[in-house]
């Protein structure tokens, strides 16, 4: 989350799998190539804020919290990145209300 957060495409991209998918705003972004480009673009006309609010492991892996405020359009958002692993790497990203 650190290096999503700071736009850091390597150190974000050495969590995930070749062969990862990440779905943000009903879209997939799928493998390294496409995932950077979405991680160093994704919000970044946007000035904001987050904050950790909680995370717990489910069946498929882990459930992370963030609260976001910022001048992006309503101000305010929470969201739920759901995490999926294939060993210790991530292999599936879920970002939803």
């Amino acid at each position: 989350m650190t290096a999503l957060d700071a736009r850091e495409v390597g150190q974000a991209l050495a969590t995930l799998s070749a062969e990862a998918v990440v779905t943000d705003e009903g879209h997939d972004y799928t493998g390294h190539d496409e995932i950077g480009s979405w991680i160093a673009n994704a919000a970044s006309e946007y000035t904001y804020t987050t904050e950790f609010i909680g995370a717990t492991t489910t069946d498929a892996g882990v459930d992370l919290g963030q609260h976001l405020e910022g001048d992006f359009p309503g101000g305010v958002a929470d969201l739920h990145y759901r995490f999926t692993f294939d060993g210790a790497l991530i292999s599936r990203v879920v970002i939803e209300p």
